[in-house]
């Protein structure tokens, strides 16, 4: 723990505390050859850091889509089903993976277990009037 300690309260520090970084942006056009290169290593960590962000950004949102490919060249996703058309039950679907949408058949089971969600379907059930 004494090398962690040490490299983020001294050595970092330091070697920040070493670079060429110019006070005002005239500086820049000051540098010479030396000080740009030892500009490129901090420039490349930060670059890498800023990129990994991006990355895991990017991810969390594509993750994050409730529909993931069903109908997407539309604006919108709206189905009509009438309840005359159910003669006993219909289970729709609400996890948007069914391949036989709009009713369940059952993907959700796999989505439940790969996210800890705990999602089903929609079970329409048409009752007799008395």
């Amino acid at each position: 723990m004494q090398i962690v300690s040490n490299l983020v309260k001294v050595s970092i520090p330091n070697y920040l505390a070493g670079l060429p970084i110019p006070d005002s942006i005239g500086g820049w056009f000051r540098l010479g050859v030396r000080d740009w290169l030892a500009l490129i290593p901090p420039t490349a960590v930060l670059g890498g850091i800023s990129y990994v962000s991006y990355q895991t950004i990017k991810k969390a949102r594509e993750n994050g889509k409730v529909n993931p490919d069903i109908r997407k060249e539309i604006p919108k996703v709206v189905d009509f089903i009438d309840i005359e058309d159910i003669t006993d039950k219909a289970s729709l679907c609400r996890c948007w993976r069914s391949k036989n949408w709009p009713y369940c058949d059952g993907s959700h089971g796999n989505l439940n277990k790969e996210t800890g969600d705990n999602v089903g379907p929609v079970v329409i059930r048409h009752k007799e009037k008395k």
